[in-house]
């Protein structure tokens, strides 16, 4: 763990003590070399599922791929935000890629945590980083507004798992990920039980995010820098998923009858986050709310707790972090050009840019999960695990997905297709740093179709 770890934390003085000329290629160079470090994770002989094992850091089939994922996204986000920060002052440049650097260590410290409340800590940790991004590298003054509400949100959520967790080491002795699942279950009858089941499983919820809980998600992903976007879309909405998957083995005689609301409302927020989508103006907006709808199928496929179930949402989790990362960095590139993220004002750019809109075509079709992209096959185990739940859920999700397509072909012919308007003159020609960018998004994606059993997780 720490050959990722170490190299990680010696990402920041070498942001600053490089000269201001090397500051982006070194950085990049030195974050790429991390992220390729990171793959050796996937190979794994031990007989248990647990990898590089010490008291505090481990992990093993299901934290490996979201790990790997962090990884690979900083040099991601170093590429995008390259352009939109050239004309700051050089400090500023610097302070940016170190907050991006201490994103990604608390992160690591989050997935590969054994001990809960080390991963309370680093899931808390998060926020900090992300929330001095959204509020400082905005572009509106409504960041302020978004930055609040990201607060709030997942204040108000993580202050009852704090709690939960507390009497759970109170009950057990022991708060290890190793330990943990071979402890007795105590039969938990009382309101106050059902009062801790929640508060174990909120701050998840509201992190994934649970529609009902969602309404932090659009402001946080419209207002954020594009580095801030990708990182919220591909690995912060991860950690809810990630951390239910590993409350639910504490939580196995409740979760039968309590999880029934929380489906319905996951299952529920899938149609009517699409339908928002299939209505909105903002590119970006649209993004965020199909993050929701996603999400809201991960939720249910965690909840109702059959191994299909588990493998479906880590799957999907994966595919969606590259997919709306993906997505989210053409937005930028649209946003660079035409300073506007109206989908009206800025169409027909297959005319101008017709590389860029094959990766628009890629990407549009991962978002509504076309066959044998990754995607479409966590949405079937998580559809098929619901069905076998109750046939009921066909209807609801059969909806969501026929309503996913819909907006994902309404984004991509919005953006992409039909005449240039007229007040678009001028138009920077693509960069190869672009085109790179989205590569790096897009191949993994594709390269995943040829060996699922990376992200399959406990059931590989």
């Amino acid at each position: 763990m720490l050959k990722i770890l170490i190299p990680t934390i010696m990402l920041i003085p070498t942001i600053w003590l490089t000269s201001a000329k090397l500051l982006w290629s070194t950085t990049l160079l030195h974050s790429l070399m991390v992220a390729l470090i990171s793959l050796t994770l996937f190979k794994n002989f031990s007989e248990t599922g647990w990898h590089c094992l010490n008291p505090y850091m481990a992990t093993d089939s299901l934290s490996t791929p979201l790990l790997v994922l962090t990884c690979w996204l900083l040099p991601l986000m170093i590429l995008a935000s390259q352009n939109h920060t050239a004309l700051e002052p050089l400090n500023r440049q610097r302070v940016f890629m170190t907050l991006l650097t201490s994103l990604q260590i608390f992160l690591i410290l989050a997935f590969s945590a054994t001990e809960v409340i080390m991963f309370y800590v680093m899931f808390e940790a998060t926020l900090i980083p992300t929330l001095i991004l959204i509020t400082r590298w905005g572009n509106q003054t409504e960041r302020l507004n978004a930055g609040t509400y990201f607060l709030f949100y997942t204040l108000a959520g993580s202050l009852p798992l704090l709690v939960a967790l507390l009497i759970l080491q109170n009950e057990t002795g022991s708060l290890s990920l190793l330990i943990l699942q071979y402890s007795k279950t105590t039969p938990l009858s009382t309101f106050a039980d059902k009062l801790w089941w929640a508060g174990c499983l909120l701050a998840f919820l509201i992190k994934m995010p649970l529609y009902g809980a969602h309404l932090w998600l659009p402001k946080a992903h419209v207002e954020a820098p594009v580095a801030g976007s990708m990182v919220l879309a591909a690995v912060l909405l991860k950690l809810g998923g990630y951390g239910m998957m590993r409350m639910m083995m504490m939580l196995e005689p409740l979760t039968e009858e309590m999880s029934y609301p929380f489906i319905v409302f996951a299952l529920w927020g899938i149609i009517m986050t699409g339908s928002i989508c299939l209505r909105q103006t903002d590119l970006k907006s649209l993004i965020a709310y199909s993050s929701v709808s996603h999400m809201g199928l991960v939720a249910g496929g965690i909840l109702i707790q059959t191994p299909w179930g588990f493998t479906g949402a880590l799957i999907l989790m994966i595919a969606h972090g590259l997919t709306s990362s993906a997505l989210f960095c053409l937005a930028n590139t649209n946003y660079e050009r035409t300073h506007s993220r109206t989908m009206l004002l800025a169409r027909g750019l297959q005319m101008v840019l017709p590389l860029m809109t094959t990766w628009w075509f890629i990407a549009s079709l991962a978002n509504l999960a076309l066959p044998p992209l990754p995607n479409l096959m966590g949405e079937l185990m998580i559809i098929t695990s619901l069905l076998n739940w109750s046939w009921w859920t066909l209807l609801l999700t059969g909806t969501g997905t026929l309503i996913t397509a819909g907006y994902s072909l309404y984004m991509f012919l919005m953006t992409q297709r039909g005449l240039l308007p007229t007040h678009i003159i001028a138009l920077d020609p693509s960069h190869s740093r672009e085109h790179l960018l989205v590569i790096l998004h897009l191949l993994p994606l594709l390269l995943l179709i040829l060996k699922p059993e990376l992200i399959w997780g406990w059931t590989a």
